[in-house]
């Protein structure tokens, strides 16, 4: 695949295609961490004399974070110490007009890739190619830069859609991203321990299924409503409440599911020992052993215990590669945010080389100020679904542009 040093860029139009989708609360965006990671490929970009054409996304349809990129170009001009002008326009006259007045060292970011229905859905390379997306701005541009590594596992045209029509190269965050990543899952040191957590049940059964069964993990921990599915599936109840959460939000099918993973590998998943539940507006802690277990009937689970942390953490800190995804619980609450600050800090501090990952995880680690973390990666979805072993179809457009373009004159 190309980096980024590959190529010269003066006087050159680069799409950058970054993903700076981002929390935003009361209409305005609270978190600059993605941001922040692309600053490095934008000024290499910009130095180099380069007219750059950024593109992003911000959520999808009808949801409350679902807006324009006019304040995600004010956060960038302000970080950048230059104007980025906000382009109220994706692939029409205008944005085209103003990509052609670019000049060496300016900068533009599009409109929100997904007001383009083209850019909402899920298709082929070869589909995404003959979007109207592509044919109308690949003209326009000279070279594709791609540092959504967070959008890595989505196909769609702004994504793979110019690979064999233009050059198209790793970011500085991208190749960072693949380096962390492929050192954590390739890696030969041991043990290897992996702490599966948050919400995404279904993606997180995927990837314990594939690094137990490829010899990847000596060891999975799990917390939040992962741990949870893995603890009904080795016989404990949980309770009413708690379970008729799973049932509305359509997780207790999974149950079935980890019981498998848990009788092909039992001895290398890890489930909490305690969980604690909100009584009464406050935290309390209840052994699964232990004669209070009624408790979970009529009170929610928010979080492991603190026996599950000291557990988890005896483990974390004999580790040598450590991959984690999602919180062990509500950290948002402060109550609840005990196993996860636990969790997570036990990473920091042990010696191994660990990548944590997930939008919750990351706004987790920057709230409670964790420091250690070898790699906090950008990527959630993406990447799970590269330690689920699954392929992304970004990383396959960049190798099919390189095959495509290798002997380019740089």
């Amino acid at each position: 695949m190309f980096r980024l040093t590959d190529f010269t860029y003066e006087d050159k139009t680069v799409f950058l295609r970054a993903d700076l989708n981002s929390p935003v609360e009361n209409g305005r965006i609270t978190s600059d961490a993605r941001f922040r990671a692309v600053l490095p490929t934008i000024r290499h970009l910009l130095n180099d004399g380069a007219k750059v054409v950024i593109a992003t996304h911000q959520s999808r349809p009808y949801k409350g974070d679902y807006t324009t990129t006019e304040e995600h170009a004010e956060i960038l001009g302000r970080l950048l110490g230059q104007e980025v002008e906000y382009v109220e326009d994706i692939l029409g006259k205008y944005a085209r007009e103003r990509i052609r007045a670019l000049k060496p060292g300016e900068a533009i970011i599009l409109e929100n890739l997904r007001f383009s229905a083209e850019e909402v859905f899920y298709k082929p390379l070869e589909e995404c190619e003959r979007t109207f997306f592509v044919r109308k701005l690949a003209p326009l541009i000279d070279h594709v830069v791609n540092d959504a590594f967070a959008a890595a596992h989505r196909s769609q045209p702004s994504l793979v859609g110019f690979a064999r029509l233009k050059p198209m190269i790793m970011g500085k965050l991208m190749e960072e991203e693949i380096d962390a990543l492929s050192r954590a899952y390739e890696s030969d040191e041991r043990p290897r321990v992996y702490v599966l957590g948050g919400a995404k049940v279904d993606d997180s059964l995927r990837v314990a299924e594939n690094v137990l069964r490829s010899g990847r993990a000596d060891l999975i921990l799990t917390g939040g409503l992962v741990g949870q599915i893995f603890t009904l599936a080795k016989g404990f109840d949980l309770g009413d409440t708690n379970i008729e959460f799973l049932h509305r939000n359509g997780l207790l099918g999974l149950v079935d599911w980890a019981e498998k993973i848990l009788d092909e590998f039992y001895p290398y998943v890890r489930t909490p020992v305690d969980f604690a539940v909100d009584y009464r507006g406050e935290r309390l802690e209840v052994d699964l052993l232990s004669g209070e277990k009624k408790l979970f009937d009529k009170n929610p689970i928010l979080d492991i215990g603190s026996r599950t942390v000291e557990k988890y953490r005896e483990i974390l800190m004999d580790a040598r590669i450590i991959v984690a995804n999602g919180p062990m619980g509500v950290f948002e609450m402060e109550d609840f945010a005990a196993g996860t600050v636990g969790v997570f800090r036990a990473i920091g501090e042990s010696p191994a080389f660990s990548v944590v990952g997930g939008g919750h995880s990351i706004a987790s680690i920057y709230r409670y100020s964790i420091t250690g973390i070898s790699h906090v990666s950008t990527g959630g979805g993406a990447m799970l679904s590269f330690f689920a072993g699954e392929r992304l179809p970004v990383l396959e457009a960049l190798k099919i542009s390189y095959e495509r373009f290798k002997g380019y004159g740089r």
